[in-house]
């Protein structure tokens, strides 16, 4: 693709092998909503989320039959689950820091590449810590994708457009952690978890394909240095900002509630009183719909709302579907996973793209860093949840929960302080 000025230096991109300038473009040269090239871009992304999100997840339904099948309790088999965001947790910084030399496209599309051909040996898993070392890699291989993913649209789509476009994402994400579920459900109640693994793998190569054929190459991206001082420096940048760094809380705590609930909900509906069976179980996970609907939207939200209080709006949502799913009904259970997953997507949405629109050099890392705590949040809360679910039953789950909604709400009324702060220190 032609650089914007004939008489600029260029610089080759290594993902796409095209000269890019290296004066930025103008704004107006970025992808917009409407263009054909922004419905490219979304769909390749929103495919690319499906492939992350049902990999990653693609054992959480299943622990149930995984336990039985290794004779393990519930604690050791979310180590199926935290292993594999925990490998993304450690990975996704040092594959930012390669993305930034030598391109989001190529890391992404060497991403998904590595985590597919890893998922189709995961069903020839021996034992459960071989299942687990898997996992792992493939969480490790993941982590190129979701840091580039949000550097790649800071870059090439227009300022006002970014909020919405990373919430369609994320709304990939939400349609692949359902997907992933539903499938492995009801594949699984038929002829096991193994088999149920190995679709997803095959459903992960059909969305990296097509990730790789629709995805715009690069217009804006300029190559950055490997060296260990130069992504040392941009990290203490980073994280010595304070903003950022309630950015990045906010969405290990989010993402801590998640982590638990859903991997402790399937033990949860397979005993008394509800005694579901292991596909309708993987059918309870079509509420992520939701979560692809309020991710979305977050954009308007944030517009009407402002980022706080689309936060408070996140975080009290969340909360209360809770404290529903305490219920002994089905019903209200159901209604609570609703909200569990409406609030959390919309606060997902909402942080994530903050980050982006916050960092203005870095943006990889500053997009791995919040990537690195909201995957720590997850496996945090996949274990620690399975532990308070051994020890207390759904209550210790929720109540688990709670106390990260409690964090959020801590921290965004912190930040409205220090806003309000900032804001009296600058009129005088």
């Amino acid at each position: 693709m032609s650089p914007a000025s004939t008489g600029a230096s260029t610089i080759v991109d290594a993902a796409s092998s095209a000269p890019v300038s290296s004066t930025p473009l103008s704004a107006d040269s970025r992808l917009a909503p409407g263009g054909p090239g922004y419905r490219r871009m979304s769909f390749a992304l929103f495919l690319a989320g499906v492939a992350t999100f049902a990999l990653l997840y693609s054992t959480q339904a299943l622990l149930p039959l995984i336990s039985t099948d290794f004779g393990v309790a519930a604690s050791q088999a979310s180590w199926t689950v935290a292993a594999a965001t925990g490998g993304l947790a450690l990975f996704v910084l040092p594959m930012s820091a390669l993305s930034e030399r030598y391109g989001r496209r190529t890391v992404m599309t060497a991403s998904l590449g590595v985590a597919v051909g890893v998922g189709m040996l995961v069903p020839f898993a021996p034992s459960l810590g071989t299942l687990v070392v898997l996992r792992a890699v493939q969480g490790a291989a993941l982590a190129g994708l979701p840091a580039s993913a949000t550097a790649y649209l800071a870059e090439e789509v227009r300022p006002k457009a970014l909020v919405t476009a990373i919430g369609l994402f994320v709304a990939g994400n939400s349609v692949g952690g359902m997907s992933g579920r539903v499938i492995t459900g009801w594949v699984a109640q038929e002829w096991g978890w193994r088999v149920a693994v190995g679709v997803i793998g095959a459903l992960a190569v059909a969305c990296a394909i097509a990730f790789r054929l629709l995805l715009p190459a690069p217009r804006h991206f300029k190559a950055g240095s490997l060296a260990p001082r130069v992504l040392i420096g941009t990290v203490r940048e980073h994280l010595a900002n304070p903003l950022l760094c309630r950015l990045y809380a906010i969405g290990a705590l989010f993402m801590t509630v998640f982590g638990g609930v859903y991997t402790v909900i399937g033990y949860r509906l397979t005993e008394a009183p509800f005694s579901l069976p292991q596909g309708i179980v993987g059918s309870i996970f079509l509420v992520y719909l939701v979560g692809t609907v309020s991710a979305s939207t977050a954009g308007r939200l944030v517009g009407r709302l402002g980022r706080r209080g689309a936060l408070y709006l996140a975080g009290g949502t969340t909360a209360t579907g809770l404290l529903l799913s305490l219920a002994d009904s089905l019903a209200l259970v159901l209604l609570g996973l609703v909200l569990i997953t409406a609030g959390f997507f919309a606060g997902h949405a909402v942080a994530s793209s903050a980050v982006s629109k916050t960092a203005t050099t870095g943006r990889a890392q500053a997009s791995a860093l919040y990537q690195s705590a909201y995957y720590i949040g997850s496996s945090a809360g996949s274990t620690v949840g399975a532990l308070a679910f051994h020890s207390g039953g759904w209550a210790g789950t929720v109540c688990v929960g709670v106390l990260a909604v409690l964090g959020v709400v801590t921290i965004t009324v912190f930040g409205t302080r220090a806003a309000r702060r900032e804001t009296l220190v600058a009129a005088h």
